[in-house]
C-alpha cells in the first residue's frame, strides 16, 4: 500500500472498539494494554527498525540513546528521509512540545523532553518548543491566567533538561501566536474540512468550537516560516518531531495539508506511553499523586511510592517466586528500569535473575529507587538555578545565529 493511502486510511475516527488513542485520551477496552501493532497499522506509522537505530549512531558518531536503544521510540514517519538530509549535509529543524496543565512535571512528561535534549546535541540542530497554553484553556477547566503561568513554571522545568539557549526557541501560543504563524494556521484551517478534523479527532457536536479549530494551531510549528525571526529565506527546511504517539493525530493531518501550502510533511519519531505505577492498565493521573513519580518527589516520597505502589510481576511468596520467577510482562519496576537505567548489562542483569527468580522484587525496586532518586535530584538542582531572567531569555524572539553550528 502506498504511504498517501495508508495515512488517508486512517481518517475514520481515531476511537476503536477495543483503544482509543488520541491526544486527550488513552485507554484500552476493559482496562486492557495498548497494542502498539494495532496503533501502528492504524495511524499508518511505521515501526522504527534497528537498521535507523545502527544509522543514527554511524552518522553522530555517538551511542544510541536508552530510548533507541530500549525501544521506548518505536514508530516513525520519514525518519529516514530526516537521516538522508543529515547525511547529505543539509539542515533540520526540531520541533516538540508541552500541553501546561499541571505545575509538577512526572517522569512521563520528561521523556519527550530528554529524547529531544539528546537529538539537539547529536545532530547539532536548532529547536523549537511550543507551549500549549491555549489547548489546556479549552480542555481543561482553567483560566487564561492560569494556563499561562503554569507555562513559564513548565518552561523551567524542561529548561532544566540542559537545552542549549543558542539552538532553543520556547514559545507560549497566547504569546506569539500572530504574524506568519497565525498566516500559516489559517491557510491550513483552509485546507481541513470539519468531516475531516472530526474524523481525525473525534470531536462531537457537544464540543465547543474552540476545540475544532485548535489543531492547525499545533500544526504549524512544522513549517520553518512560521518562525520568520529564525528560519527567514528557508522554507525548504525538513522538521523532526519527537512525541509521544498520541499526538499523531495533529501531524497525520498536517501532513495531508503540507504539500498543498508547498511544506515538507514534517517527519515524526514516536514514543510508547509511560506506564503509571499501578500497572500498564493503570492511569497516571494528576488527582492521584501515587500513580506517578514527580519532580517535585523528595527521596522519601520515590522510596514510599516504589514500595508501596509499584506493581510488581513477583509471587506471592519466596518460596513461589524462587520456584517460578517474577513475570516481567507486568512488572513495573522492571519498566521503569528499562526507560531509566543506562546500563545494558546490569539491566540485562537484574532482568535475567529477576526473572528466573534469583532477585527478589525488593531488591529490583531497590535499584529503581536509586535510579529515580538520581534523576529527580538531578534535575531539582538543574530547576533550582532557572531563574525567570533565563526563561526570559529563551522564549525571547530573537535570532539564533549559531544555531546550525
Amino acid at each position: 500500500m502506498e504511504k498517501a493511502e495508508a495515512e488517508r486510511k486512517v481518517e475514520e475516527s481515531v476511537e476503536e472498539d477495543d483503544q482509543v488513542v488520541n491526544p486527550w485520551q488513552v485507554s484500552a477496552k476493559d482496562g486492557g494494554k495498548i497494542d502498539y501493532d494495532k496503533l501502528i497499522d492504524k495511524f499508518g506509522c511505521q515501526r522504527l527498525q534497528q537498521s535507523l537505530v545502527d544509522r543514527v549512531q554511524r552518522l553522530t558518531s555517538r551511542p544510541p540513546h536508552v530510548f533507541l536503544r530500549r525501544g521506548v521510540f518505536f514508530a516513525h514517519r520519514d525518519f529516514e528521509e530526516i537521516l538522508n538530509v543529515y547525511e547529505r549535509g543539509e539542515k533540520f529543524y526540531l520541533y516538540t512540545g508541552r500541553g501546561p496543565s499541571s505545575e509538577a512535571l512526572h517522569l512521563g512528561h520528561l521523556v519527550p523532553f530528554m529524547f529531544t535534549k539528546y537529538l539537539q546535541d547529536a545532530f547539532k540542530v536548532p529547536l523549537v518548543i511550543q507551549l500549549t497554553d491555549d489547548e489546556k484553556c479549552m480542555w481543561k477547566n482553567l483560566s487564561v491566567e492560569e494556563c499561562q503561568r503554569l507555562a513559564r513554571e513548565n518552561a523551567k522545568d524542561i529548561i532544566a533538561c540542559g537545552f542549549d539557549i543558542s539552538k532553543t526557541f520556547i514559545f507560549s501560543d497566547f504569546d506569539y501566536v500572530g504574524g506568519a504563524f497565525y498566516k500559516n494556521m489559517v491557510k491550513v484551517a483552509k485546507c481541513v474540512t470539519y468531516n475531516k478534523v472530526v474524523g481525525i479527532f473525534g470531536f462531537t457536536g457537544e464540543d465547543h468550537i474552540g476545540k475544532v479549530s485548535f489543531p492547525p494551531v499545533q500544526a504549524v510549528p512544522s513549517f520553518p516560516s512560521s518562525f520568520p525571526h529564525l528560519f527567514s529565506g528557508k522554507d525548504d527546511l525538513r522538521c523532526l518531531i519527537p512525541c509521544a504517539i498520541d499526538q499523531d493525530p495533529y501531524f497525520r493531518m498536517t501532513r495531508d495539508v503540507a504539500p498543498r501550502l508547498g511544506y515538507h510533511k514534517p517527519a515524526l519519531i514516536e514514543s510508547s506511553f509511560f506506564p503509571a505505577m499501578q500497572g500498564e492498565t493503570g492511569k497516571m493521573s494528576a488527582s492521584d499523586p501515587n500513580s506517578a513519580i514527580y519532580v517535585t518527589d523528595s527521596a522519601k516520597d520515590i522510596k514510599n511510592k516504589i514500595n508501596k505502589y509499584a506493581f510488581s510481576g513477583g509471587q506471592d511468596s519466596i518460596e513461589k517466586h524462587r520456584l517460578y520467577g517474577a513475570n516481567l510482562e507486568v512488572d513495573i519496576p522492571i519498566k521503569y528500569l528499562n526507560f531509566f537505567l543506562d546500563d545494558d548489562a546490569e539491566l540485562e542483569h537484574i532482568t535475567k535473575e529477576y526473572g528466573a527468580g534469583r532477585m527478589l522484587t525488593g531488591e529490583v525496586k531497590q535499584r529503581l529507587i536509586q535510579v529515580l532518586t538520581e534523576i529527580v535530584e538531578r534535575h531539582r538542582r538543574a530547576r533550582a538555578a532557572v531563574t525567570d531572567e533565563m526563561v526570559d531569555a529563551f522564549m525571547a524572539v530573537r535570532p539564533l545565529p549559531n544555531m546550525f553550528d
